[in-house]
């Protein structure tokens, strides 16, 4: 029986990691589009979530501080296979970008690859991804009138009011107009996920995470240690940073560059490199350790500024599962629900549409993708070389 048991879970493990790998080799886009990879791969194809648990985990996710994909990643890693599923699922999904950047940081500082036609190719498959992920969400998220009024008003604030904070503010309000929009709405049984991840487990986590931003500092003035002080200012970034990948990058430059740790060009380099690489935006603290202290620096970096990540998960998900079979949470969670796909709307907007589609042949190509997830139904790394020849393709005209 345990054997049995032991062989099951291993076989589970080596899945996640089979699933989470070819994510991180293939999900370019940013942390919205992740979360169209993500929606395609864990729910069509896997069915691991359902759409409304997977939504609600967006939804936390977004509250978070932190890189809200690489979360959302560790969140369903941790469903499916406890702790280490979470921990797997992260380093598949993260490994191939962080030893592509360090790489990169090593060999190949100053390449300019900024109008590469391969990654116009790759900005024009986030498109159709998220454009995709978006229509299936909908289609069960939204379903009446008052979560489609929800969903347009999410839209249009984060659209208008770009800070920080708009998609944390909006992700409430919508919560506190579906409390009382549908506090009564009967929904049937909401799905149940057993966490191994005790109660005390997570107020541990949660402590741990509040208490490195005090201590790191105090440690950095005492110590006067190069790799304290490196993974302090990582630290602070990952913990930090409401607004995902692109918010952290601006970040990091006001920490390294003006101290002298990296210099504008080194740091411009790394920048269009990060761009070319798939998985989470937040790896690009690789590069810039590898600047600073080769390989080890890129690991230091990318374990400092990913930590909160991984401490803000484990201290919410066991509380996650008490406020989802709370009746009058239900309501709540449907507002915000609502609200999350609102909020890719206008993603898919600014700045995947905007940065994308430059030229009508641009649009064109974009429709052909959608197409090709939609209807044709092909596999997600199929549209993503297509999207790579025909961005080259479309280069050369």
């Amino acid at each position: 029986m345990n054997s049995d048991k032991r062989s099951t879970s291993l076989k589970t493990l080596l899945e996640i990691l089979k699933v989470s790998t070819k994510l991180g080799f293939t999900s370019f886009g940013g942390p919205t589009a992740h979360l169209g990879y993500f929606h395609e791969e864990y729910i069509r194809r896997k069915k691991w979530l359902d759409e409304k648990t997977y939504a609600e985990l967006v939804a936390l996710c977004q509250f978070l501080p932190g890189p809200a994909s690489s979360q959302v990643g560790i969140g369903i890693g941790v469903m499916r296979g406890g702790v280490l599923g979470g921990i797997i699922s992260f380093l598949g999904f993260t490994i191939p970008s962080v030893f592509a950047l360090i790489i990169f940081a090593l060999l190949i500082q100053g390449l300019d690859v900024s109008d590469a036609g391969w990654i116009h190719g790759l900005k024009i498959v986030a498109v159709a991804v998220v454009a995709h992920a978006i229509l299936g969400m909908a289609k069960n998220l939204t379903p009446d009138l008052s979560r489609k009024a929800i969903a347009i008003m999410a839209m249009a604030v984060v659209l208008l009011w770009q800070t920080a904070f708009a998609q944390v503010g909006i992700i409430l309000l919508a919560g506190v107009m579906g409390y009382f929009f549908f506090r009564q709405f009967n929904e049937g049984e909401t799905s149940t996920f057993t966490f191994p991840i005790t109660k005390k487990l997570g107020v541990l986590c949660i402590t741990l995470f509040f208490g490195l931003l005090i201590i790191l500092p105090l440690l950095r003035e005492i110590t006067t240690s190069r790799l304290v002080e490196m993974f302090d200012s990582f630290y602070r970034a990952g913990a930090l940073v409401f607004g995902g990948g692109h918010v952290v990058l601006p970040l990091l430059e006001r920490e390294f560059v003006p101290t002298g740790f990296i210099s504008e060009e080194a740091f411009l380099a790394g920048y269009g490199a990060t761009q070319a690489v798939p998985g989470p935006m937040f790896t690009f603290a690789a590069y810039i350790g590898a600047v600073m202290d080769g390989w080890l620096g890129g690991i230091l970096a990318t374990v400092a500024i990913f930590l909160p990540a991984f401490l803000l998960v484990f201290g919410t998900l066991p509380f996650w599962n008490a406020l989802r079979r709370n009746g009058k949470m239900k309501g709540v969670f449907m507002g915000m629900n609502a609200a999350v796909v609102g909020i890719l709307i206008s993603a898919l907007y600014d700045p995947i549409f905007t940065s994308a589609i430059i030229d009508p042949i641009d649009f064109v190509f974009a429709v052909v993708l959608f197409s090709m997830l939609t209807y044709w139904k092909m596999a997600p790394w199929i549209v993503v070389v297509t999207g790579v020849v025909g961005g080259t393709l479309l280069n050369l005209l």
